[in-house]
């Protein structure tokens, strides 16, 4: 089992930047990728950005590219996702994830969620 845990969601406004976290524990050695969705509302999860835990890997979704960052800390299990040029487009709810396999864009490669982080952008 692992434990995802999100933080730093909130109210910013447009242009601003935002970090998110999530902390992870239990059997952190068994996954390959840390990613970050996010899904808003009357629309479907979306993959956002994803980082290989061992060799630091990062992929990002288009319409983020450019504008965040993903980052972990080994010795902290953690993993971050600075976020910057902030769009109302970017409002919706962020989990993050942990996979024990070879595949990052999809949701359902994914085998641990967390609770999830409100992120607002306002006008």
């Amino acid at each position: 089992q692992v434990q995802l845990v999100e933080s730093g969601g909130g109210l910013v406004q447009a242009g601003g930047s935002l970090k998110l976290s999530c902390a992870a524990s239990g059997r952190t050695f068994s996954y390959q990728f840390i990613g970050w969705f996010r899904q808003a509302p009357g629309k479907e999860r979306e993959f956002v950005a994803t980082i290989r835990w061992t060799s630091g890997f990062t992929d990002y979704a288009e319409a983020v590219k450019g504008r965040s960052t993903i980052s972990k800390n080994n010795a902290m299990n953690t993993v971050y996702l600075q976020m910057s040029s902030l769009k109302p487009e970017d409002t919706a709810v962020y989990y993050c994830a942990a996979n024990s396999g070879g595949r990052w864009r999809r949701g359902e490669d994914y085998d641990y969620w967390g609770q999830g982080t409100q992120v607002t952008i306002s006008s």
